[in-house]
């Protein structure tokens, strides 16, 4: 295992960790230091405050708005400086996208955000550059936005989403969970991914449910109907049922088309035999 995958899978376990150990403190009424200003709670259905204006990479003033409308929206939270887990966040997110069958700026839209008033354009730019050269499509520039705020902005947006972190008073870092939101065109939180690695099947499944049938087939039609959005996890699950009906519904398939096959086949040898048979007795016949 590589050192960067070894990190991977301690950053992960880290935040499992973490989030176990808020459950277990929430339930006892104790948590230490910044741990109890931490967390990401689920927000399914709570409209996004698209009114914000902040400001994209080059500095310049935009509506949160302008990215809605059309598409389902991945909506990031992460502070540009941040040392290591914002970077993972990042490379996890752009790492499932580039498996998707779906085209960023066509079929959904990337909105990764700095919840540090100090990040600006300078900070923006260098991370959009980072995941831009990662992802590595065509045409990718376009579906890929980095933003940042003032204070007031920043806070309306990660309250809306339920995303709680806090500055550490001697590092100057932030002390914070890690995940994303996918958000419908017209606004509304519809799923919650957490960790740093997103699983390509989760992504495609919230992308898909969050686009409200405007992106996605019969393929995930059908994934759908096997997996469901687990909000305690903030992942999909099998849906074991579901998996054995549609595999007995397969099965029946292939049993009556098998049974069909065979039919046909018997039917065709017998017209052939009954062609045969009287193109023999013809002559046969004829000869008398």
């Amino acid at each position: 295992m590589s050192c960067r995958s070894l990190m991977t899978v301690l950053l992960t376990a880290l935040v499992a960790t973490v989030a176990a150990a808020q459950d277990m403190a929430t339930a006892t009424g104790d948590l230490p230091g910044p741990l109890a200003e931490i967390g990401f709670d689920q927000r399914p259905g709570e409209p996004l405050p698209l009114d914000l204006v902040m400001s994209d990479a080059q500095g310049n003033p935009v509506e949160l708005a302008s990215f809605f409308g059309e598409r389902p929206v991945i909506l990031t939270p992460v502070y540009y400086t941040c040392p290591m887990l914002c970077g993972m966040v990042l490379n996890g997110l752009v790492t499932s996208l580039k498996t998707l069958p779906f085209e960023a700026g066509v079929d959904y839209e990337v909105v990764v955000f700095s919840f540090d008033p100090s990040d600006g354009a300078e900070e923006a730019t260098a991370r959009k550059d980072n995941a831009l050269a990662r992802f590595n499509h065509n045409e990718s520039d376009a579906g890929f936005h980095f933003l940042t705020g003032d204070p007031e902005a920043i806070g309306r947006l990660t309250q809306a989403i339920g995303f709680r972190y806090a500055r550490d008073g001697d590092s100057g870092e932030f002390a914070h969970t890690a995940g994303l939101v996918l958000a419908t065109p017209d606004g509304r939180i519809a799923r919650q991914l957490f960790g740093v690695e997103y699983a390509p099947r989760d992504l495609r499944l919230g992308l898909v449910e969050a686009g409200e049938g405007k992106i996605g087939g019969l393929v995930e039609a059908v994934l759908l109907y096997c997996f469901h959005y687990d909000p305690q996890i903030g992942r999909y699950s099998a849906m074991t049922m579901n998996m054995v009906r549609l595999g007995g519904v397969l099965t029946l398939g292939v049993l009556a088309g098998f049974v069909l096959l065979m039919l046909w086949r018997e039917r065709r040898a017998a017209a052939v035999l009954a062609v045969a048979g009287g193109g023999t007795g013809g002559p046969a016949g004829g000869g008398r």
